[in-house]
């Protein structure tokens, strides 16, 4: 496994989900939730500077059949633009069902989604960020692929 921050992105229309591991790479927790504007780009690139991040994991929306929808190639702009302004990898990970398992988790804790829309971002970046970390100790290697390597 390999040491360093990563962060994670759950890029949306409206919003956008951040969250962010430890050094050791075991854990994602929520760190903020962003409006989505001419802004968020700045900001996230503020907070990888911040934190020291090795790598950066956005979220990926596929279709269940695994096929692009509009908001996979919102992500994936995202995702470029990010790219161009770092000096550390950009990383996408399939995130099908992150959304939807995110919803689910704060129901069981009681938490009413539709009031809580923000942490439900935060939760979904939270859910990508843990499985990449979790891919990558299984497997041995970077996870997902790299946004240069994308078509």
């Amino acid at each position: 496994m390999r040491l360093g921050v990563r962060i994670g992105v759950d890029v949306g229309t409206v919003r956008v989900g951040i969250a962010r591991s430890d050094r050791d790479g075991l854990l994602a927790t929520p760190l903020e939730t962003l409006s989505r504007d001419d802004q968020t780009l700045a900001r996230v690139i503020e907070l990888i500077r911040e934190l020291d991040c090795m790598e950066c994991c956005i979220g990926l929306p596929l279709s269940l059949s695994g096929t692009h929808t509009p908001s996979t190639e919102n992500a994936v702009a995202f995702a470029r633009e990010l790219s161009t302004a770092l000096s550390i990898p950009v990383r996408l990970i399939d995130e099908r069902l992150t959304t939807v398992s995110a919803h689910a988790a704060l129901r069981l804790s009681g938490k009413q989604a539709s009031r809580s829309r923000s942490v439900v971002d935060q939760v979904a970046a939270v859910m990508l960020l843990q499985h990449a970390l979790d891919t990558e100790r299984a497997r041995g290697d970077a996870p997902g692929i790299s946004v240069d390597d994308y078509k």
